[in-house]
């Protein structure tokens, strides 16, 4: 299955690119887009094309926000359908709820998560393609379009803590401090936005619950009507829950809102198993935590759910033929001083 996402996604993309100089319609083409494409928002396309895209647009123009020049221009009517159900909840909690329930509707590459930690609330972000690919811009883009669509929300009433990224810092702030103006972590574990749980509860004057209703219904019979993978939805889900420890097909079930039994029904359907999917996410992501040298050898086995380094060695051994020191050395990455 062909992860799709609606044009909305590359939404002020050619803006953007005119502004660097770059010619966007030939960039479209060479990742099998084009710009009739762009011109119906709710078109599907590709996810792993836009993904592509926009990290070659910021490798040609050399500009290494480039995801985030577009979400600066975001707005909530961006979202298509969903904005009206959005715009109509009781608090920001409600909204990023609605988010979660429906983000098949937007990009079938989202993953969202939302963890609560004492009087903190994290959002965790991730966008899983058909195949690995490097996805910095798409990842900044999908982070701050979030944290544009809450500062919509609350306005003046929005606080986040911190805007967490699992890559390097660019060598330039400027633009991430301007759209973000909070705390930024870069080299974290998680890519998201840490908020106050407070933030979620603040009421929302412009809710209006029978508008929610009558929003809803519409949603709820686009959804039926389209097609539902749930071997994708667990290796997004993976993703998101594995850094954190909590990647068991128990965790996994509860979250999808089904048993393990059934669960495991649904993927012997999928033509996958539990045990494949998470050394999938695996091999995806101790390439990217690798190639980061921010992160030990230490963190990385932990990240990937191995609580000791010589059981992460052994599985990366039998998955790539070299051990992961011996990767880092291969590919010219210095890893830093061990933390």
């Amino acid at each position: 299955m062909t992860a799709l996402a609606r044009a909305a996604v590359l939404t002020n993309y050619l803006e953007v690119a005119r502004h660097l100089g770059l010619n966007g319609q030939s960039l479209l083409s060479q990742a099998g887009l084009s710009v009739s494409q762009l011109d119906d928002p709710n078109k599907r396309i590709p996810v792993a094309a836009a993904v592509s895209l926009l990290e070659e647009s910021a490798r040609v123009s050399g500009c290494e926000t480039f995801g985030l020049r577009m979400a600066e221009l975001r707005q909530l009517s961006d979202f298509g359908e969903i904005s009206l159900l959005l715009s109509h909840q009781r608090t920001l909690r409600d909204a990023l709820q609605v988010i979660v329930q429906y983000r098949h509707l937007l990009n079938e590459s989202l993953a969202i998560h939302i963890e609560e930690a004492g009087k903190t609330v994290i959002i965790r972000e991730e966008v899983v393609t058909d195949r690995p690919a490097h996805s910095r811009q798409a990842i900044e883009l999908a982070v701050a379009v979030m944290h544009r669509f809450c500062a919509a929300l609350l306005g003046a009433h929005w606080h986040p803590l911190s805007v967490n990224f699992t890559h390097e810092a660019p060598a330039d702030l400027t633009v991430h401090r301007r759209i973000f103006g909070c705390k930024l972590e870069f080299g974290s574990e998680f890519n998201g936005i840490v908020c106050p749980a407070a933030d979620l509860d603040t009421a929302n004057p412009l809710a209006n619950a029978a508008m929610a209703r009558h929003a809803q219904r519409y949603l709820d019979s686009l959804q039926t009507a389209g097609e539902h993978s749930v071997v994708f939805d667990v290796r997004k889900t993976i993703y998101l829950l594995l850094p954190m420890g909590r990647a068991t097909i128990e965790q996994i079930a509860e979250s999808l809102g089904m048993n393990v039994r059934t669960l495991q029904r649904r993927l012997e359907e999928g033509g996958a198993t539990f045990s494949e999917l998470i050394n999938g996410v695996r091999r995806d992501l101790v390439i990217r935590y690798l190639e980061n040298p921010g992160y030990s050898l230490g963190r990385i086995a932990d990240m990937l759910g191995y609580s000791m380094p010589s059981s992460f060695t052994r599985w990366f051994i039998s998955q790539f033929g070299m051990p992961p020191a011996a990767w880092r050395a291969e590919h010219n990455i210095v890893p830093r001083k061990e933390r």
